[in-house]
């Protein structure tokens, strides 16, 4: 029945993040009980390609998301008791905006836990519920732009506009944060307000922490979009995805296509440089290759690399078919993808139809309240007034970016969380920030790495010792949780597997993390977040279309680690329940897989490959970027603002805000699709009306008039938005070696708290490894012994060539 069994969440959202919410919850098995307007929610009648939906029928998306939930219709001029009846027996409500129900007024997030104070009640809106941009409009693309992740990494080239992330990812991200926020809520007990900020988890998800980087090293990470090289390279039978992500890459990228002699270890220029520098050869060497040539190699290389899916292709690749990675739609037969995450034993709850409209109302009104099923005595939850979290102690053997900010969160709440590394490889995120090597203790003034991993403890460990593994078994004895992110090869050397760890602890929970999974022909293969991006689609819908699609370069991880975390919350769940530990297995693939999911549906369900189309997108027309007369921080003219309009009445008020009044009376103009067959004479005047005006004139102008608007921020500069300073979003955080420096936070808000997130900076190299040890019973002679040997240590063991990149 699934370890939510018994957990009963009324659905009073529209739109993809509260959908993919209540989903994710479905699968654990939870009672999802969506309550819609007689109209029914919007994706009923939603196609990302305009598929024509006949009368009855629901939207194949729609159909994804609604798998395994109940439909109840109420009319909310006459139906509120009823609804209020099913909330009186429900345990957790998620809440958005743009239904007739959702918007009553007895039915606000503030009115629901006002006449349900036993409710964990979690919202979902564009900026958050308090602050001054509460109710300003905005979508996807707007806050896309506000977070900085339009040109976070520095995506695309300087000959055009910045290009947003296609697709939809920062909804299902959203829905992603809001699931592991209600599930948080719960560990503890629930009854409270969960307050999700659409742009706070773009922030997250599409950026990688910009004002840490820039605070600490007076530097933004990028000042520049510059393709990444190869990336996305055409070879002569298709697009293929290759990645540089550390030096050793690099050298082995030269000596694959042949160019040893480009191998410098001392050169004064970074390997993305380098790269750039030799773009024209490498692109000649992949175009003389087949991509199974080339992947052939590069996998033998240890390259990261993955052919670039999209909806037509993405269900017959190899590595794909022999994990099942999709599903028949049980109620419609389209393929979908199966769970982002899988679990021995198995405790999710297989897809179960998507219910037509109103299908349960009358079940409901029969049977009064909803009616939370009971569950054993020893397994039912209390108000708890500490951290969701505390009491709960992790072992943390991740790296980089994935699974750090998975741990993370659990630390930010509460848990004890061990990270260990070793000297002879520190986490990857040390190395990372071009600090030159001849500064003291250089390796502890990574932003990136204090940005993932405030408030844990730091541990070092040699594992490739025989005494360094002992401690390891020795400390998985007293730890909860144990999360990893290594390649399963290497998991496989060091005798780690699932059986191993529960010979120690029998209840233990194992998350682990690999890019490709634990089976298939990928298994092995280095996953970075491009090529996860590229494995997926999500890269095929970024960029403009007479163009090689842009790697994102973002998503691909902080998406790995949210769907991961939510993993985590089912297995406590299970053990709650059973007593029983489970293997978790949260491949970033899969992940990404489910956030790109409409691609595959609307290929499956309508023929229809969705194409990138630059900043234009199918949810709003016009929707794209605008320049500004403004020059950038870096003497560039390159300041833009974004626009997007999605309903009748936005585009009256920009009709009005620009001054063309005949536009509104046009009845070419009077739908989404005339205003999009006209989109080139859009873009020409509403680009003439910009170019003479600022970000912040043509901001105020169009929120004045209801218009979705946004300046497309560089990332470094997210201090400057007021809504996060209003909502706390970020924290100054003190460090024993760098100076006092904002770091971000969550991206949503508990009215139970914490007050503050980050209590304790990120530890220093090994800093508690005389606390750690000890505990396990070493002697002070014991422990300085091991750092004789190398088993422990304080800094890096590595040579200077290596410990620069």
């Amino acid at each position: 029945m699934g370890p939510l069994n018994g957990y009963t969440v009324v659905d009073l959202s529209v739109g993809i993040a509260g959908g993919y919410c209540t989903r994710l919850l479905a699968d654990g098995g939870a009672t999802v009980i969506k309550v819609e307007p007689p109209e029914g929610d919007p994706l009923r009648r939603w196609s990302a390609s305009g598929a024509e939906i006949p009368p009855g029928d629901d939207g194949a998306l729609f159909s994804f998301l609604a798998c395994s939930k109940h439909s109840v219709v109420a009319d909310p001029d006459s139906d509120i008791d009823y609804v209020n009846a099913i909330l009186d027996g429900a345990d957790a409500v998620v809440w958005s905006r743009g239904s007739t129900v959702a918007d009553h007024v007895v039915l606000t997030p503030a009115a629901i836990r006002s006449t349900h104070p036993h409710l964990t009640v979690t919202s979902i809106t564009p900026f958050g519920l308090d602050g001054p941009w509460c109710d300003r409009p905005a979508t996807e693309f707007t806050l896309q732009a506000w977070s900085g992740g339009i040109v976070g990494l520095g995506r695309g080239s300087a000959d055009r506009a910045p290009v947003y992330v296609g697709g939809q990812v920062g909804e299902y991200l959203a829905g992603a944060y809001a699931s592991a926020a209600t599930l948080a809520s719960r560990w503890r007990g629930g009854a409270e307000l969960v307050d999700v900020s659409m742009l706070e988890t773009q922030i997250l998800g599409l950026t990688y922490y910009p004002v840490s980087y820039y605070e600490m090293l007076g530097r933004p990470w990028r000042d520049a979009r510059r393709l990444t090289v190869p990336g996305i390279a055409r070879a002569k039978d298709g697009l293929i995805d290759i990645g540089c992500g550390t030096a050793q890459q690099w050298f082995d990228l030269c000596a694959m296509t042949g160019h040893q002699d480009w191998i410098d270890e001392d050169s004064p220029l970074s390997i993305t440089q380098q790269a750039n520098e030799k773009s024209d050869e490498l692109y000649a060497w992949v175009e003389s290759h087949t991509v199974d040539e080339i992947r052939d190699l590069a996998t033998a290389f240890r390259i990261p690399n993955a052919p670039v899916a999209n909806g037509a292709n993405v269900a017959g690749l190899d590595h794909f078919v022999e994990r099942g990675a999709f599903v028949k739609n049980p109620r419609d037969g389209f393929d979908q993808p199966g769970h982002p995450y899988r679990t021995t034993p198995a405790v999710l709850r297989a897809p179960e139809p998507a219910p037509r409209l109103g299908e349960h109302t009358e079940h409901y009104r029969r049977n009064g309240k909803a009616g939370r099923e009971t569950v054993p005595s020893s397994t039912e939850t209390t108000v708890s007034a500490g951290l969701p979290f505390s009491g709960l102690r992790v072992l943390d053997m991740t790296t980089f970016w994935a699974g750090p900010s998975c741990t993370h969160i659990l630390a930010m709440l509460g848990a004890e969380v061990i990270h260990v590394e070793s000297t002879r490889r520190p986490d990857g995120t040390r190395l990372i920030a071009g600090i030159p090597i001849s500064e003291d203790q250089w390796w502890e003034k990574s932003p990136i790495f204090s940005g993932l991993n405030t408030n844990k403890k730091g541990l070092t460990l040699d594992l490739q010792s025989a005494a360094g593994r002992d401690l390891l078994n020795r400390l998985i004895a007293t730890c909860d949780v144990i999360v990893e992110n290594f390649t399963p090869r290497v998991v496989d050397q060091i005798g780690l597997d699932f059986a191993a760890v529960q010979a120690i602890r029998p209840d233990v929970i194992m998350l682990r993390m690999p890019g490709f999974g634990l089976d298939g022909p990928w298994r092995d293969n280095p996953a970075f977040a491009y090529v996860i991006e590229a494995a997926s689609g999500i890269s095929w819908l970024t960029g403009y279309p007479d163009r090689n699609p842009y790697e994102p370069y973002s998503v691909g991880d902080p998406n790995a680690g949210i769907h991961a975390l939510n993993a985590l919350l089912m297995a406590l769940e299970h053990r709650r329940h059973t007593g029983q530990g489970v293997l978790l297995e949260a491949a970033m693939v899969d992940a990404a897989l489910s956030v790109a999911a409409e691609q595959l549906i609307e290929y499956s369900a309508y023929g229809a490959l969705l194409e990138r189309d630059g900043n234009r997108g199918p949810t709003a027309a016009p929707q794209n970027l605008y320049r500004t007369n403004e020059i950038d921080e870096f003497g560039r003219a390159d300041c833009w603002v974004a626009v997007a309009v999605t309903t009748d009445e936005q585009w009256d008020g920009l009709c009005g805000a620009v001054g063309r009044g005949d536009w509104a009376t046009d009845p070419e103009l009077s739908t989404a699709a005339g205003r999009r067959a006209r989109h080139d004479d859009i873009d020409e005047y509403i680009a003439a009306w910009c170019v003479d005006r600022t970000g912040d004139d043509i901001v105020d102008t169009l929120w004045e008039r209801g218009v979705p608007v946004a300046k497309v921020m560089q990332p470094h500069r997210q201090t400057e938005i007021t809504q996060l300073a209003a909502r706390g979003f970020f924290e100054d955080v003190g460090h024993p070696v760098n100076a006092r420096t904002p770091h971000s936070t969550l991206p949503f808000t508990f009215s139970r708290g914490p007050e503050r997130v980050h209590t304790e900076p990120a530890p220093l190299l090994g800093q508690h490894n005389r606390e750690l040890l000890s505990e396990l019973g070493l002697t002070d002679e014991e422990i300085a012994d091991l750092g004789a040997q190398g088993v422990i240590g304080n800094a890096p063991a590595m040579g200077p060539s290596k410990a620069a990149r």
